[in-house]
């Protein structure tokens, strides 16, 4: 029977690149080697913003790498968009201490996907990751926006399952974004086309620029409309300056930037990366006020940019309501967590199982709210 091993690396650069895409597959471009170490280099996953890299690679009796996970010890938990400040807050009041965390997640990124690389059932992963949060004194291990088979392997294991949802578009393999369009009820398709109509009228061009395409100017451009979504949220920069030209040079064509521009200078653009099935849009900004403008930038010229290239889906990011209306209909999220403490995981438990069942219900209640028209419907 073969035995594994589990150990810490406190940057993506000790474990060798090719190793490390080998298990990833390639697919997902959030935890590859590539994302993961421009978020180190450039100092935006760090000790100073919170994440400290704790990346875990599991080895077989014979020392090969035969599994990895980007993980990181935490001391908060910002960043991670699946909240568990009340769970901290509960454990402190009772006089424990819920940080340290040890985080298996992409940083800043509330994109689903694997998280415990190779071809390892997750069950052995489960035990590993156990061990190592107890041997290092962390309050406990969080695997978030992993895969469904992946939080169902945990949960097999003894961990605790929670759910959240999200907002995808689909592609059916649409021609055009009219093709789109005319899937829609009429009240919806009008809205829209008026919105797409008051945005591309407000004397702004909407360019969507790959790899070698977005210049030196656009990351400068595109990093004073990132810090001014975040001074309008009141959060936290933890993206710094150097990150995005990084990103683009380790990840090439696959990073895709919505631009628009003003009179041949841009003036709002929207982050998106490009994997093998999914459109990831993840971070906007704007220095001008257009009608419209966010709708425009990170849902339709994504979902144009999708049916150009006959991309599955675009994923949108965490939360919004707003989007079904758009055509993004809610879908799952998943994430799984150990609890060292036997009481506070009894009744996070608890509170998992009411939740779940609440969420189940309000996803039954937005597909309802759903803007696509049902069969025999009219148009």
């Amino acid at each position: 029977m073969t035995e594994f091993s589990l150990t810490l690396h406190r940057a993506i650069a000790e474990i060798p690149a090719a190793e490390w895409d080998g298990l990833a597959g390639g697919g997902n471009p959030f935890v590859g080697h590539g994302f993961l170490s421009a978020l180190e280099e450039s100092g935006s996953a760090s000790a100073r913003t919170g994440w400290l890299p704790q990346h875990a690679v599991l080895r077989d009796d014979a020392g090969r790498i035969v599994g990895c996970a980007p993980a990181y010890a935490k001391s908060h938990s910002y960043g991670e968009y699946v909240f568990d400040h009340g769970w901290a807050q509960a454990f402190e009041r009772a006089g424990g201490n819920y940080y340290p965390k040890l985080q298996v997640a992409v940083p800043f990124s509330p994109v689903p996907g694997p998280r415990l690389l190779g071809e390892i059932p997750a069950e052995v992963f489960a035990t590993a990751l156990r061990q190592a949060t107890g041997e290092i004194g962390f309050s406990s291990c969080h695997v978030t926006f992993c895969t469904e088979a992946e939080a169902q392997g945990l949960e097999d294991a003894g961990w605790l399952r929670r759910m959240g949802v999200q907002f995808h578009w689909s592609n059916a393999g649409f021609g055009s974004f009219d093709d789109f369009l005319g899937t829609m009820r009429a009240s919806k398709r009008k809205s829209i086309r008026r919105e797409r109509r008051d945005a591309q009228t407000a004397g702004l061009v909407f360019r969507a620029l790959q790899g070698s395409a977005i210049t030196p100017r656009h990351w400068r451009v595109f990093n004073r409309c990132y810090q001014n979504t975040v001074d309008r949220k009141w959060g936290s920069a933890y993206l710094t300056e150097t990150f995005w030209p990084l990103l683009a040079d380790r990840l090439g064509d696959r990073v895709v930037l919505m631009v628009a521009e003003k009179d041949g200078e841009p003036v709002a653009a929207a982050l998106n990366l490009w994997g093998d099935d999914a459109l990831y849009g993840r971070n906007w900004g704007t220095l001008v006020e257009a009608p419209f403008l966010h709708f425009e930038l990170c849902y339709y010229q994504a979902i144009d940019f999708a049916i150009a290239h006959g991309i599955a889906r675009v994923e949108a990011g965490a939360q919004g309501q707003h989007k079904i209306q758009r055509g993004y209909l809610p879908v799952a999220t998943h994430s799984a967590h150990w609890i060292e403490h036997r009481g506070l995981r009894s009744a996070i438990a608890d509170f998992l199982a009411r939740e779940r069942a609440a969420m189940a219900a309000e996803m039954m209640v937005l597909a309802e709210g759903s803007p696509f028209r049902r069969a025999g419907e009219e148009s």
